[in-house]
């Protein structure tokens, strides 16, 4: 199912154009507009899934081989030194487009991008209560 008002929608299915540098039969990628590095892309399923969680599981695995096919793409034609993968879901994770879509971000030295976070220092009763909870 499309959504006719979801931009990434839209592009995805051609209808907007967009700097395609992979397509197949459920997904575009595309380079990314407001790019954290040189050749940011994003993984955009041609149907609408608002996020992760609401994305079939088949569709999940695809996506995944289609972010791995573009990432080597990126790895092989732009001379990187690493790469992200990065997913959000959800306004607190950073999600500001709510149609499913995975950020392939290469990285390179000194490229000043921070896409890390501060490891907090929990007890280890903190750590099994949490497990516990997850194992319930």
């Amino acid at each position: 199912m499309k959504d006719s008002n979801c931009i990434f929608c839209m592009i995805a299915n051609g209808e907007i154009p967009s700097r395609t540098i992979l397509e197949n039969e459920r997904f575009r990628v595309i380079l990314d507009n407001g790019p954290a590095t040189r050749g940011h892309a994003l993984v955009l399923p041609k149907e609408h899934f608002a996020n992760l969680f609401d994305m079939p599981e088949d569709w999940l695995k695809d996506a995944a081989v289609t972010a791995q096919q573009a990432a080597g793409r990126i790895r092989d034609k732009l001379s990187i030194d690493g790469l992200n993968i990065v997913q959000n879901n959800g306004e607190a994770a950073g999600q500001t487009v709510h149609h499913f879509h995975i950020h392939v971000i290469p990285r390179y030295k000194d490229d000043g991008q921070k896409i890390l976070w501060s490891p907090r220092h929990p007890s280890d009763s903190e750590l099994d209560a949490v497990c516990g909870e997850l194992n319930a």
